[in-house]
């Protein structure tokens, strides 16, 4: 049977993840990994969710953990978040949070909310290939998103129109971005905004990493610049998406969107139709953690990540031949090599997994137009600073071959 003559014309723009495929080179014990996003098992609060799993399942709670939920999801975590907003600026209520499975969720989400085919997609070059992944489902356009830029309004808007769509939204991660690790300072994020209103479109803040800081000062979301313009949140075309994969535990799959009504129970709608609501034991054991070591956890997590940062940098510093430039992240998960032009990181990574046993992400499938083949993303927080030592010592060894 031709499967491909039934499918819609949207499942060509589906795609392997590169990197979701990367992820089972971490199975083989001999391969040094940089590929994945992930955090380190090793530093989960175990003993904590199994505390509270226990004590869900163990009295009355278990009836409402086992049963069907609302689609908002459960009212005593997005309460929590409420106040994990208010310390960004970010004033709330229950009503303008969504608990979704995962913040990847709520950018599928978001993509089917605006997107209509051919409608035009602002995105940073690079930017998160999972952003990407879920809004090609909707047969977008992409347009370089540029912070701060000579280019007017009316260039992004005649340009989406010349492509059959319009302008629907910007997307952008503002702190410690996947893939490039970089941090827009306040006035970018001030631009993006402007052009946003001067469009009259909507700006999708994807903060998975904010609370992973290191250096520097706190900066505020593009949310609370809104709403400090504004004065509240129903005001405010800004959709900030949360997740708790990065500091309480992937696997249980719970993020956010923080956002105005009007937004919020569209999604909810969505929700209603796509899988009614996220795993209520999820949320209820990620609501009792949250509750009881939330703070504490993340400063575990950062304890063990700006040393393990360090460690890149410095053993980058050591191995890289010349030619070669990375970025230096305030925080996060990632640091961004940018190669001479005429390399290609695809061809490289074959190289580095055949001779060297070792892993990375090459950079080409960060960006919506398919160039970048000269970059690669690094992860440091999956590895202990000898094993990142020597695996960047084999990168320098693969590079010096062809730099």
């Amino acid at each position: 049977m031709d499967w491909e003559n039934l499918l819609a014309a949207r499942s060509k723009r589906m795609n392997a993840s590169e990197i979701r495929e990367l992820l089972k080179l971490l199975d083989q014990p001999d391969i040094i990994s940089f590929a994945g996003g992930i955090p380190d098992p090793a530093l989960f609060p175990a003993e904590a969710f199994q505390t509270a799993f226990s004590s869900i399942l163990s009295g009355k709670r278990q009836e409402q953990a086992l049963q069907y939920s609302i689609s908002e999801g459960y009212v005593p975590l997005r309460n929590w978040i409420v106040q994990h907003m208010a310390q960004f600026g970010i004033p709330c209520s229950t009503d303008n949070i969504l608990i979704t499975s995962g913040s990847q969720q709520a950018l599928d989400y978001l993509g089917k909310l605006f997107l209509s085919a051919n409608d035009t997609a602002l995105v940073t070059w690079p930017t998160y290939l999972g952003a990407l992944g879920a809004f090609n489902a909707y047969e977008p356009t992409y347009d370089r998103l540029l912070s701060s830029s000579n280019r007017l309004p009316a260039d992004y808007r005649d340009a989406a129109h010349a492509k059959g769509g319009a302008v629907k939204f910007a997307y952008c991660s503002v702190d410690f971005a996947n893939p490039t690790g970089e941090t827009l300072d306040q006035s970018a994020r001030q631009d993006i905004l402007r052009l946003a209103e001067d469009l009259d479109i909507a700006v999708i803040e994807d903060a998975a990493y904010q609370s992973l800081r290191y250096d520097g000062e706190a900066l505020a979301p593009i949310l609370a610049l809104e709403i400090e313009q504004r004065g509240t949140i129903e005001d405010c075309r800004a959709v900030y998406c949360g997740s708790f994969s990065k500091t309480l535990a992937p696997g249980l799959r719970v993020g956010w969107v923080c956002a105005a009504k009007p937004i919020i129970s569209k999604l909810v709608l969505i929700k209603q139709s796509s899988d009614l609501h996220t795993s209520t034991l999820n949320q209820m054991a990620i609501a009792d953690v949250a509750s009881a070591c939330f703070d504490a956890q993340v400063d575990k997590v950062k304890t063990a990540y700006v040393a393990r940062r360090d460690c890149m940098l410095q053993a980058l510093d050591r191995h890289m031949p010349k030619g070669v430039s990375w970025t230096q992240p305030e925080g996060g998960m990632f640091i961004w090599l940018t190669l001479p032009q005429h390399l290609d990181s695809a061809l490289l990574l074959a190289k580095a997994i055949e001779t060297q046993k070792l892993a990375f992400v090459p950079g080409k499938a960060f960006f919506a137009d398919g160039s970048g083949a000269n970059t690669m993303r690094l992860n440091f927080t999956r590895t202990d600073q000898p094993v990142i030592d020597e695996g960047i010592k084999r990168l320098g060894l693969v590079l010096r071959e062809v730099v």
